[in-house]
């Protein structure tokens, strides 16, 4: 074959491969097929979004060696008054509520008032799926008392407050009500997920609330800390 019908050959299945190329995208743009796009490991895991994506088992297993292990102290005087939570004008006007409401639903509209009045939230505790905003507890991943327990009883009332609010950890949860008002203000050695698979994403996260907050930790708590993450 000479040169140049090669050329022209060559030059055809280009054309050919390019105009299939197109007429399959614009199937996959009507809907007709489904092209996978999406980069390996790009989807979304349902653990109703609280935990950081760069938060890793790695990370609390590093994190957990520089928590300072001490006997819970539990002094009088403990309120909830103490941590002022659900801080007005957040974000737009939401409360810290709201804001995690929003962060974690999903299709979620709001009134004139950043109340959710639709979407949808995963439970991340129990696997179930709410449709009302009022079934769902923000969770304090380390509960306030527990928090007073662990060193926040020597804080300031401000920096309490910005405890209860925190946004920027893994602290605030939007779960179902009732496993929350189960946990109490019970620490893993006492209380963990009923929903298993959520147990390491659970230690994680409150491994790394605590260290942000340079919060102590009992022994029980945690001989527990570490038995959830050897099995993640």
């Amino acid at each position: 074959m000479s040169k140049k019908a090669s050329s022209k050959i060559g030059g055809l299945m280009s054309a050919v491969v390019g105009v299939l190329a197109v007429a399959a995208f614009a199937l996959y743009q009507l809907g007709v097929i489904d092209l996978d796009l999406e980069p390996e490991g790009t989807a979304e895991s349902q653990t109703g979004g609280t935990v950081s994506s760069d938060l890793s088992v790695e990370q609390a297993r590093r994190q957990l060696e520089e928590l300072r292990v001490e006997a819970e102290n539990d002094p009088e005087g403990y309120d909830r008054a103490l941590f002022p939570h659900w801080d007005s004008g957040v974000q737009d006007g939401c409360t810290t509520r709201q804001v995690v409401l929003l962060r974690d639903g999903e299709d979620v509209e709001t009134d004139e008032d950043c109340q959710p009045v639709s979407g949808s939230w995963y439970s991340p505790y129990d696997g179930e799926t709410l449709t009302d905003s009022q079934d769902l507890d923000i969770d304090h991943m380390v509960a306030l008392k527990e928090g007073w327990r662990s060193g926040a009883h020597a804080w300031t009332t401000e920096k309490r407050g910005r405890f209860a609010n925190d946004l920027d950890s893994s602290q605030l949860w939007a779960v179902s009500a009732s496993p929350n008002r189960s946990k109490g203000d019970d620490d893993p050695a006492q209380w963990l997920p009923p929903l298993e698979s959520s147990h390491c994403d659970y230690v994680v996260s409150w491994i790394e609330v605590k260290h942000v907050w340079d919060l102590t930790v009992d022994p029980a708590e945690e001989t527990a800390l570490r038995e959830v993450l050897s099995g993640c």
